[in-house]
């Protein structure tokens, strides 16, 4: 790289689950370029300042990157460190995922001082969740559960557990495993069960569209990863949805295959598509295209 400059100025959010995120990546980024500094900038969002609502209720998709974006067109950090599933399938112009680091698993995890399973939680149980994905799902599995609305960052719903008296939360095993809260899973649960959010598990770098900060992240960009990511992103953008759909995009490659999991419904659980299929690697274009084929009839109706 020629003339690298030696300061690289990371963008993210202050809350615990952003800031470890981005310790990963200047972590990541330190160790291929001694002597270069990453400084981080902590950005408050607009997701970051209203606690009482669900997310859908206040914007759904963008409301912890917007401000963050901002920075990132002004010049004033180089990059943006971001939970992929909370980014917004089209991006501001001239903005792009320059990065995505191998995946953790994309699962979400269940936990409970009751249940060992999600399928075991009986009728009339609370279970806490602010996703309407996840309502979705567990409606899904049984229309008698209670979903009691929860926010707020992994420490803080792990204790709601019990002082609100609730049977359950479910939380992605991912911001659960790098919080260091693993002991409290009863259940990593299948997507066959509950199909994650698009990009969940993944951190994503967004950068202006420049060559210098493009190969500067190269190294650290798992291909994997951010094609699963740009399988499930694309399916995302053509549906339209966000948090305000009960909406679960999950695409898995393995073994020069993709499986693709789509979930899509309505809030009390009644499905419209809950299924996973098997392409090709080669055929994710057709993969998108067939999810989308399935989804549209409905799509007036979420």
């Amino acid at each position: 790289m020629k003339k690298m400059k030696k300061t690289w100025t990371i963008g993210t959010r202050g809350s615990k689950l952003a800031l470890k995120q981005t310790e990963i990546v200047v972590r990541a980024l330190a160790s291929l370029y001694p002597g270069t500094e990453f400084p981080v900038k902590t950005i408050r969002t607009k997701g970051d300042t209203v606690w009482d609502r669900p997310l859908h209720l206040i914007g759904g998709k963008g409301l912890f990157v917007k401000e963050i974006e901002d920075e990132l067109l002004k010049g004033s950090i180089d990059m943006a460190v971001h939970s992929v599933k909370d980014m917004p399938s089209e991006l501001e112009d001239g903005l792009i995922l320059g990065a995505v680091l191998k995946r953790e698993d994309p699962r979400d995890a269940f936990i409970s001082l009751a249940y060992n399973t999600l399928e075991a939680v009986h009728a009339l149980s609370k279970i806490g969740t602010s996703s309407l994905r996840r309502k979705a799902q567990i409606l899904r599995l049984n229309k008698e559960i209670e979903v009691v609305p929860l926010r707020g960052n992994v420490d803080t719903r792990i204790r709601k557990l019990r002082a609100r008296s609730l049977d359950g939360i479910i939380l992605a095993y991912a911001g659960v495993k790098r919080m260091g809260f693993t002991e409290h899973i009863r259940e990593i649960i299948s997507p066959d069960i509950m199909v994650p959010s698009a990009g969940q598990g993944a951190i994503g770098i967004e950068v202006r569209n420049e060559d210098e900060v493009m190969e500067l992240l190269g190294p650290i960009n798992d291909p994997v990863s951010a094609e699963e990511i740009s399988i499930e992103r694309e399916l995302l953008g053509k549906i339209g949805g966000g948090c305000q759909v009960p909406l679960g995009i999950h695409g898995n490659i393995s073994d020069r295959a993709l499986t693709l999991y789509v979930s899509m419904g309505e809030e009390n659980g009644r499905m419209y598509v809950h299924e996973k299929n098997t392409y090709p690697k080669e055929q994710a274009d057709r993969a998108v295209q067939e999810a989308l084929d399935k989804i549209k009839p409905f799509l007036n109706k979420s």
